[in-house]
This record gives C-alpha cells, structure tokens and sequence, in this order.
C-alpha cells in the first residue's frame, strides 16, 4: 500500500484510491486471511481474484443482514446478478442498500456496499472470460443461498447431500470460479481442465465443512445448526437436542464421521493443487495456505471433540505461519507435499466407516 493509511470506515476516502490499492484495502476490512493469501498469486491474476471476493462478499453481506427480510433479500439478490452480468444499476442499487444496513454489519461492508460501483467498474475492466466466470459464480451463490435463509435449521440439515448442497452455493462454486480463472491465466494449467473443475467442488466443500465444524457452537447459539441429521441417526443422536451445553458421545461420534468426510474433500484439494504446474509457486501456495490451515483446524476439533467454542478450535498464529513455510518450502514437491499432507492430517479419517458422498456438479 506504498504506506498509504486510509479509514475503512470512510468511504468517500477510499474512493480516491488506485483499483489494486481500494481492493487491497476492502479486502484487508473483510477478510484477513485472504487480505493474506491472494498477493501470493500472479500479478496478473490477482485484479480478478480479489474483485471475485469482493463480490461475493457482497452477496454474504446481503444474506447475513438482520434489517432485512427474505424477500427483500432476494430482491437485492436478483437485482445484484444483473448489475454483475451487465455492468449497470450499481449507483441506483448501493443507494438503496447502504441505508438499510443495520449496526450489526461491520464497518468494512458498511463502506463496501457504498463502493459496489467502483467494484463492479473494476469487474467490468476485466477481460470477457473473467467477467463470465465471475457472474457464473455469483449467480450460483446468490440464487441458491436464499433457499437456505428460509429453512428451519435448529435442528440441522436432513442430509449429507443437503449440506453438500449448501457448501456448493457458498464454497464450492467459488473453487469452480477460480479453476476457470487460473485456466484462463495459463494453457498448461488449462490442460486440467475438466479434471480441476472437478475437484475443485471438492476443494471448497473441504473449507467449507471445515468452517462449519469449527462454528458449531457459536451457530448454535444462534439457533442454527448446519450437520446433517443422517450422520447422526447412525450414531443415535438427534440434533434437535443439540445445545452449547451438550456433552454426548453420540454427538461426538457423529462429529469424528464429518471429520473424515472432510478429510477426504481435502485430500482432493491437495489433489487439486498438485495438478497445478510446479513453477507456479504463487498459486500452489494460495492453495496450500488454505489447504494447510485447514487440515490443522480439523486436528485439533478431533483432538477436542468436547469443545464448546471456536475459539477452542482456532489455529494460533505460530501455526499459520509454520503453514506459510511448509508450504513455501515444499510448493514445488507433489512428493513433499503428499507427505506433509499425510503426515498433518494423520488420524482424521474415521476406522471402520465409510462415506460414500453422491456426486454432485451443481444445482
């Protein structure tokens, strides 16, 4: 940011930033983690990347707003895939949405939602294949979250598939979004293509469950809960009974099965990664960042089943920065990297149980 400090909180500020400098700052105000990991990729890939988040944090902003109703939500969903797709309407629709955002949402989306135009102007800057991959994904993650805002879920998730499900809408679409833009960015990794596009469903339902896990009990504090009852019925537990005073082995056992079938996400991200040209250490460690910080998360709720709060559960900063230099380390290594893998991630999977997950390519 060449020094340059600017208020997250004043809008009207940021706005007399450069592009790279305004999405670095908003970015930096929503999200640390990937203020962290998306300078790690190619120059060339990062103006989309982080308008991509941007946006689709947008849309987050939208579902998580208590001032509004479902309706309203959809509207402002539906009216936000258009402006994404065509460029048009962005004034019109942050002077409409800035006002009703209630004092629960953070300053950061406060000023975001004031920017959508600049934002949307910088999505409209990019080029045609960028900009569609973009507009696939926020299409996908704002039609599809919405069905969930009207669902009951304090007593969770009918199935395994339904939690894929939601995954795909928040996560999974964002890994199909990025394996098109790297595609994009590079033949060689075009050359995976179909393979990458794949896997990379898996990817983000690996960080997504991942995130779910690890927010258990501040959902159900909330009155939410995002597990599927069909892995507890096997282990005799109904979720309906689940509270942030619930000490059960049968919850306990249901939790260390959606540890293994997170597991196994992850290790089709590492999959995933692998693919990727070894000389590509920006986008390798992008991924590894993500990949590694979340295979230590799942190692410490297996190694805590009894938590009772994410703060528990929550990596230290030593361990994301013994990520950051296993991974700058062994990023050219798919036989380093395997081994890291299977080193870290040793005792997540579940001994005799099986998870046989349906397929899923989307909606």
């Amino acid at each position: 940011m060449n020094g340059f400090q600017s208020p997250i909180d004043n809008p009207e500020s940021l706005k007399q930033l450069s592009d790279h400098e305004l999405q670095a700052v908003l970015l930096e105000g929503v999200s640390r983690t990937f203020a962290l990991t998306i300078p790690q990729l190619p120059e060339a890939l990062y103006p989309a990347v982080a308008n991509a988040y941007l946006l689709c944090r947008i849309v987050d902003t939208i579902e998580d707003e208590v001032s509004l109703s479902p309706p309203q939500k959809k509207r402002f969903c539906d009216s936000f895939i258009e402006i994404v797709k065509t460029g048009r309407g962005a004034d019109a629709f942050a002077d409409e949405l800035a006002p009703l955002l209630s004092a629960q949402t953070i300053p950061a989306e406060h000023s975001l939602i004031r920017l959508i135009p600049r934002v949307i102007a910088i999505t409209h800057s990019l080029s045609a294949p960028q900009i569609e991959a973009l507009a696939c994904c926020v299409e996908t993650m704002a039609r599809g979250m919405p069905v969930y805002q009207a669902l009951d879920l304090h007593a969770g998730l009918k199935t395994m598939k339904d939690m894929d499900d939601y995954c795909y809408y928040v996560a999974g679409c964002v890994g199909e979004m990025l394996a098109k833009l790297f595609c994009h960015y590079s033949p060689e990794i075009a050359a995976h293509r179909e393979e990458l596009l794949k896997l990379s469903v898996s990817f983000g339902q690996g960080l997504q469950m991942t995130n779910i896990l690890k927010d258990i009990w501040d959902d159900a504090k909330r009155g939410v809960c995002w597990l599927p009852q069909d892995i507890f019925d096997e282990t005799g537990f109904d979720l309906a009974d689940l509270t942030p005073t619930t000490n059960d082995e049968r919850f306990r056992k249901g939790l260390e099965r959606l540890i293994g079938i997170a597991h196994g996400h992850l290790q089709n991200a590492l999959t995933y990664t692998q693919l990727l040209p070894s000389h590509e250490t920006g986008i390798r460690n992008f991924c590894l960042w993500a990949l590694g910080m979340a295979v230590l998360t799942l190692k410490k709720i297996k190694q805590h089943l009894d938590f009772n709060e994410s703060n528990q559960v929550k990596i230290s900063r030593n361990s994301v920065k013994a990520t950051i230099i296993a991974s700058k380390l062994s990023a050219r290594s798919n036989w380093l990297l395997s081994l890291l893998f299977n080193l870290t991630s040793s005792g997540l999977k579940t001994p005799d149980w099986q998870y046989s997950p349906v397929s899923h390519t989307g909606p």
